[in-house]
């Protein structure tokens, strides 16, 4: 093969660039923290500059002094020291004159290592599809995973001022001020809860959590259908656990205010109820909401289909324990709190990422039932699986009511949604009205009136 040819199956890198990076290291130490805080050996395509660089990063950690004697000193210890070094050393001193212009250099490097990475992971891809190494739908997670892991390496923000910090707060609130809001996140609809929780805000990871059947998946839907109704946000729904036909029966029970049963045994009465319906049906199907029931997703296929909304503005996941891990489906040795964690960890990166609020319902744990009566109010150590959820979640939200253990209770329909964890202020119990019939969580001094009806 000719040598011009084998030079185009060279991946993409600048010599020049890395080059001149080194160079201005070894010439003015004063730019080597801006050059060590946006990149790594790895970023060196080259291989004698990337052990140059490795040395140097190294010495850098030890907070080692870095001139050329130095260097060549360190190289000599590393192993990495030869007749060419001394003269390459200088070399990269006299192509780079002033160290002024390092980061555009800086900047070429770590362009042309994300090309690099980018080309990779389509290799390989390249490979899976040719040996046919899973399913097509395997493959396409195997490559939405891999690019969210070079976006995610890319993504690091450096340190900031606090002054520039400060002018960011100002015009937030400022903007707040203008806005006359009482919260600044999307309103949930459910008033005192709002209040407790200032709304749903921005980059939040939100956890409900409750027992089976206690109605933690009602309420993330009844928020999502009041974002995607007034917030002016699209809204995104992933329910491992029902149907879009399973949910969608729901939504319209809540909106019509007409009990589920009827609707899925097909039992409308009168041409009021269906007046209601179909009132129902009409008002959802304007609603911003996007409904996906893939009942094996994991957190990386649910970030790629979220990037492919418009105006996305919250995303629902229900509920964690059923979703599927980066790995695929867990072996056999595989620790399910560890697969647990990672999941919760990569919740809250997406949301970060995405910068929208994530509302996840999560299972608890049988722990709280096998306390006396008055005493199972669920707690923080009571959430399944993993206690690295109580450490991602910004808010943990627990769904309580005395009537789901106890059929004479006073007050059957009464609802507690316990705030145990709230990073935007303090936590406690909100209380709410809990209409079964309906699947839907209400203000607890909302009245209905016949308009409702």
């Amino acid at each position: 093969m000719p040598a011009d040819e084998l030079m185009e199956l060279q991946l993409p890198h600048s010599v020049m660039a890395e080059q001149s990076v080194l160079g201005s290291m070894l010439i003015d130490e004063r730019c080597v923290p801006a050059v060590m805080e946006r990149l790594r050996p790895d970023d060196f395509y080259m291989r004698q500059n990337r052990a140059l660089f490795d040395v140097m990063f190294t010495m850098f950690n030890r907070f080692e002094t870095i001139d050329p004697v130095t260097v060549v000193d360190r190289m000599k210890q590393a192993g990495a020291y030869d007749d060419s070094t001394v003269p390459y050393l200088r070399q990269l001193m006299e192509i780079t004159p002033t160290a002024a212009n390092v980061l555009e250099y800086v900047d070429i490097v770590a362009d042309k290592a994300l090309l690099r990475r980018v080309g990779e992971a389509a290799g390989e891809l390249g490979e899976l599809v040719r040996a046919e190494s899973g399913t097509a739908a395997q493959i396409l997670e195997a490559a939405e995973q891999r690019i969210y892991a070079i976006r995610q390496g890319r993504a690091a923000r450096g340190l900031s001022h606090i002054s520039s910090v400060m002018n960011e707060v100002w015009e937030t609130i400022k903007e707040r001020q203008a806005q006359g809001s009482e919260f600044p996140g999307i309103s949930t609809g459910l008033v005192d809860l709002d209040r407790r929780i200032s709304g749903l805000n921005d980059s939040d990871l939100i956890i409900v959590a409750g027992r089976p059947g206690m109605g933690k998946s009602s309420l993330a839907m009844n928020i999502g259908v009041e974002a995607a109704k007034h917030s002016g946000k699209s809204v995104a729904v992933f329910s491992l656990e029902m149907s879009k036909a399973q949910l969608g029966l729901r939504l319209v029970a809540t909106e019509a205010l007409i009990d589920n049963k009827k609707l899925t045994t097909g039992r409308i009465v009168g041409e009021e109820e269906w007046g209601r319906v179909a009132l129902a049906v009409a008002s959802l199907s304007q609603a911003r909401m996007y409904l996906d029931d893939d009942a094996s997703l994991s957190v990386a296929e649910i970030n790629a289909k979220c990037r492919r909304i418009d105006d996305l503005g919250l995303v629902i996941v229900d509920y964690l324990q059923l979703m599927t891990s980066a790995g695929g489906p867990p072996k056999n040795n595989e620790n399910r709190q560890q697969i647990v964690s990672d999941m919760s960890r990569s919740l809250k990166l997406m949301a970060k990422e995405l910068n929208v609020p994530v509302i996840c319902a999560s299972q608890l744990s049988r722990a709280n039932e096998s306390r006396s009566a008055g005493q199972r109010r669920p707690m923080l150590s009571d959430l399944r699986e993993s206690g690295a959820i109580e450490q991602d979640a910004d808010i943990v939200m627990f769904i309580h009511r005395e009537s789901y253990y106890e059929d004479d209770t006073e007050n059957p329909n009464l609802a507690e949604c316990i705030v145990a964890k709230n990073r935007h202020g303090e936590t406690g119990t909100v209380m709410m009205e809990w209409r079964p019939e309906f699947t839907v969580f209400r203000n607890l001094a909302y009245q209905y009136d016949d308009e409702d009806l």
